[in-house]
């Protein structure tokens, strides 16, 4: 919020956020897209709930996506729908 950052960019091992860890779980479905009041009633595993309640409060959507898949920094940074976003409305 200091900065005045317009999202958040949160890089992980997988293309966003899903019902289970999609490497244990083979039936875990990813949510293309999440709210932040969501996230905090059932417990879905995306940042510690300070950092939602964070987010949520001032409107900064968060958006998980792959690291290691190759371009997708630049993707996610040109606005292409990869990965979980996790906003208000």
């Amino acid at each position: 919020m200091e900065i005045g950052a317009e999202v958040i960019l949160k890089a992980t091992k997988v293309d966003g956020v899903y019902t289970a860890d999609p490497l244990k779980d083979k039936t875990a479905r990813k949510y293309t897209e999440l709210k932040f009041i969501d996230v905090l009633k059932n417990g879905i595993n995306v940042m510690d709930a300070a950092a939602i309640s964070l987010c949520m409060d001032n409107q900064l959507p968060i958006i998980v996506f792959n690291l290691f898949e190759k371009g997708n920094i630049k993707r996610v940074i040109c606005g292409e729908p990869i990965g979980t976003i996790v906003r208000g409305n």
